[in-house]
């Protein structure tokens, strides 16, 4: 009877232990990409990356960690060996939210631009690569740049968006439309009023003596409210991520 009491606790007792580790287990979210979403050094502020914003979004059981880079595409972010580290540290149950295009769409620069059909090859191998981890990967499109034409908006990524959502499609890859709710967002804003989203900066800025207007880089408010955009996905794919969010 007594031997038959302990065993119990003791099943009791590490079912509960196991579930405490579960909960206490941390998740990182890793991020690819380019400069829109990467970490910026002091000397470029007040240019933020979507990136840096991630992290307030989430829980302390979420790890955010930023590794998008500027100027770099799916085929130099693998080339320098950016990837290399990241693939040999996933977990289990990490996520890799992949976004690439501003730089790819560059074929005039051999080292970073690819054609439509290397741009699919070298997302399919990322994602593929992901899923060996038994980590899970998730695709964006390219945010909009702020690229006005007699008050519209106009598309500047050309068809490499569509091939995310093709790769998306064929490998059941989730995926959240950034260039959709960008161009929602800065359609909604219109066009003068949406350069608070963009790294524009008056003459005489320690960083920018001559100032700037940057029509691609984000703001502080503009990071807050991409990063903000990328938890909407989240939120709309219903990924397990969703029970992290603060």
């Amino acid at each position: 009877m007594r031997t038959n009491f302990f065993r119990i606790f003791a099943v009791g007792a590490l079912s509960i232990l196991c579930s405490f580790v579960l909960q206490q287990k941390k998740t990182k979210l890793y991020i690819i990409g380019d400069s829109t979403a990467a970490n910026k050094k002091e000397n470029a502020y007040p240019e933020t990356g979507w990136g840096m914003e991630l992290q307030s979004y989430f829980k302390t059981d979420v790890t955010v960690d930023n590794r998008a880079l500027n100027g770099r595409s799916t085929k130099s972010f693998r080339a320098e060996k950016h990837w290399d580290p990241i693939l040999a540290q996933l977990n289990p149950g990490d996520y890799v939210f992949i976004e690439f295009g501003h730089n790819d769409e560059k074929v005039d620069k051999p080292a970073v631009g690819v054609s439509l059909a290397d741009f699919k090859t070298n997302l399919i191998n990322y994602v593929k690569e992901t899923r060996s981890k038994n980590a899970f990967p998730v695709l964006l499109t390219p945010i909009s740049r702020r690229s006005f034409k007699n008050g519209m908006l106009i598309n500047s990524h050309g068809d490499y968006p569509s091939i995310t959502h093709q790769v998306a499609d064929s490998l059941q890859v989730p995926l959240i439309d950034m260039l959709a709710k960008t161009r929602s967002l800065l359609t909604h804003l219109g066009d003068e009023p949406s350069v608070k989203l963009f790294n524009y900066v008056d003459s005489g800025h320690v960083n920018y003596p001559k100032g700037k207007k940057d029509d691609t880089h984000l703001s502080p408010e503009g990071a807050k409210q991409v990063a903000g955009l990328v938890v909407k996905g989240i939120r709309e794919l219903k990924l397990t991520l969703v029970k992290r969010l603060k």
